[in-house]
């Protein structure tokens, strides 16, 4: 990783939260709320790019699609290169869509199956773009080219690998040379070295002031590609942490990145309190069983760039 960090910020999330109406398990039951995000704060400047990590169901997708304005947020801002992204009406944010990118977690099934490769760029370009057919043409095949698909680019969906068919996805994105991506699992299903390039042609050919977001279970990827990592437990954010700084604090955090850690977790997550707490090797030491009664917030870790949400406070230092 040696993108460098600008000054202007790309995104910015403020206070952001976001309820599900569940239907019951029986047609007569009520619809019951669900709490997928809660409390969530993130700023992302210019060059940066930072992971989510977590378990499935800890929030992250959802994150990235209120990012992008594919979901609403229940309550909160959502701001995009300085302009209020949330409550806008489709019309209104078409005409900025080419900047705000994502990247799918299933390549084949966000192809088309009867476009090539070279047509699929192209009509990106012309659709969100607005380049002519020649323009298009130009650029497509240029990118194409730089991701190693040059030779590729007539074949259709099903007469590439899955390597290939990622490299598309990422193709149509960057060459609408884009401020944010947002890339939901891009290396999903692939083998180490195929994953190692999907993200080099990615986080490589951003442009110089893009920012990104890598939603990821791989954390040997959070620890190679991005300058910060937002480790989300049960919709809420329980450790964000510059891994070049020093390790994770929260015992979570800690056995997604060292599953030897600690032992591993035995129990559900914990209704109240700290989710996390049944689990972890630190509850029983806080004094007055805070851990599950009480929901630490986020506050301030070892440094400005650090901020855990655990009640055994300095004590983790020692770990």
């Amino acid at each position: 990783m040696n993108r460098s960090l600008g000054e202007g910020i790309v995104a910015e999330l403020k206070g952001v939260n976001k309820t599900f109406l569940v239907p019951g398990p029986l047609p007569w039951n009520p619809r019951r709320e669900v709490a997928a995000v809660c409390d969530f704060n993130l700023r992302l400047r210019e060059g940066e790019v930072v992971a989510l990590v977590g378990q499935s169901g800890s929030g992250k997708t959802t994150i990235s699609r209120i990012l992008l304005g594919l979901e609403e947020p229940t309550s909160g801002e959502v701001w995009l290169d300085g302009h209020r992204w949330d409550g806008l009406s489709e019309g209104a944010r078409r005409p900025r869509r080419a900047a705000f990118q994502y990247v799918p977690q299933d390549a084949m099934a966000a192809l088309d199956p009867q476009q090539s490769a070279l047509d699929t760029v192209m009509e990106t370009l012309r659709v969100l773009g607005g380049c002519s057919a020649p323009e298009a043409e130009e650029k497509a095949v240029a990118m194409l080219q730089r991701l190693g698909l040059g030779a590729r680019r007539h074949a259709l969906p099903r007469e590439m690998s899955g390597g290939e068919q990622r490299r598309v996805t990422l193709a149509r994105v960057l060459a609408l040379e884009p401020r944010l991506v947002v890339a939901d699992e891009p290396t999903s299903g692939l083998d180490p070295d195929r994953r190692h390039t999907v993200l080099e042609d990615l986080i490589g050919n951003l442009p110089p002031k893009a920012a990104c977001v890598l939603v990821t279970h791989d954390m040997e990827e959070a620890r190679d590609w991005c300058h910060r990592i937002y480790a989300m437990l049960a919709g809420r954010v329980i450790e964000e942490v510059d891994l070049h700084a020093g390790p994770p604090l929260h015992p979570y955090a800690r056995l997604l990145f060292d599953p030897w850690s600690g032992p591993a977790p035995r129990h559900g997550l914990a209704p109240t309190g700290c989710p996390f707490s049944p689990d972890c090797p630190q509850a029983s030491g806080v004094e007055g069983g805070r851990c599950s009664r009480e929901r630490p917030s986020l506050r301030r870790g070892r440094a400005d760039d650090h901020r855990i949400a655990c009640h055994a406070g300095s004590s983790l230092e020692a770990l």
